[in-house]
């Protein structure tokens, strides 16, 4: 495994994140999220947020660039056991046999000897979900994953999920930002124990974007604050790890300056009041039925 003790941080951070603790895993409130990031852009995005001090990194087998995310952990001066590395399976690869492939390949391409978390991208109704969390929990045992999880498990697959597996489902990833309500999701992870983990926690980034919302324009004004920043204080005080994907240096760390203020429970009740209908941006055809 190569590591370069030549590359040094280029601004020390001030601070780290918050843990949210699940089980015996422990989640820093922040990480980066890497699709479709690819080639020098996704490491030098992982090294910026190692850097800025991100311990939390996401990847899939599916985005294609574990490889990318591999190199820049190594080149860190970071111990790997500081950083928290999540890694995904993907919805074709989660029989028995084909999940634990998957997983000793993408601790291959990372080159690294475990991640910290392992999830199932997504459920996929062709694979009985038995087989799929047995081999989960398998991949666990053997040490390749020191936590294991799901994606985009709505309440009744998580719950069913929860009811076969063998070892702590430490995480649910879905979708989640103002314009989609999760609240049942969020409920059912908050009950069972498990942390609940946002991607695209910032919501669209076109016209009519959650982070153009005046409600969310005039609270960031009045905190001086960013819009991105007010929205990831509303997930981290609903105690939602957030994963905000970003190629830029300095949004990378604005993503992460958000433990200097407090969103007032108003302030909070009026951005939950955004949520719309149908404001799914993540809607593939195979996708389970949804809350």
């Amino acid at each position: 495994m190569s590591h370069d003790p030549t590359h040094a941080p280029t601004q020390q951070p001030t601070h780290l994140a918050p843990i949210v603790r699940s089980g015996l895993a422990m989640i820093p409130a922040v990480g980066l999220g890497t699709w479709p990031l690819k080639g020098d852009v996704c490491e030098a995005a992982v090294s910026a947020a190692l850097d800025a001090g991100y311990r939390h990194i996401d990847t899939a087998a599916m985005y294609g660039n574990e490889a990318e995310v591999g190199r820049a952990i190594n080149a860190s001066t970071l111990r790997r056991s500081d950083i928290f590395l999540t890694t995904k399976v993907w919805r074709d690869n989660i029989a028995t046999g084909n999940l634990q492939r998957s997983a000793e390949a993408s601790l291959e391409a990372l080159d690294q000897p475990y991640v910290d978390l392992l999830l199932i991208h997504w459920p996929n109704a062709n694979i009985p979900l038995a087989e799929s969390i047995a081999a989960l929990c398998e991949v666990k045992r053997g040490g390749l994953a020191h936590h294991v999880g799901v994606s985009n498990f709505p309440t009744k697959l998580l719950a069913e999920a929860q009811h076969l597996t063998t070892e702590p489902l430490v995480c649910n990833q879905i979708e989640y930002h103002p314009h989609l309500d999760q609240s049942k999701v969020l409920a059912a992870c908050k009950s069972s124990g498990m942390a609940m983990s946002a991607y695209c926690p910032l919501g669209r980034g076109d016209t009519g974007s959650v982070l153009s919302e005046p409600v969310i324009v005039e609270i960031a004004t009045a905190h001086k604050k960013s819009a991105a920043q007010v929205v990831l204080r509303w997930h981290h005080q609903q105690g939602v790890v957030t994963i905000p994907k970003s190629a830029t240096p300095t949004r990378i760390r604005e993503n992460f300056d958000i433990f200097d203020f407090t969103l007032a429970d108003s302030d909070m009740t009026r951005i939950t009041a955004l949520t719309r209908a149908n404001q799914r941006i993540v809607k593939p055809a195979e996708a389970p039925r949804w809350d």
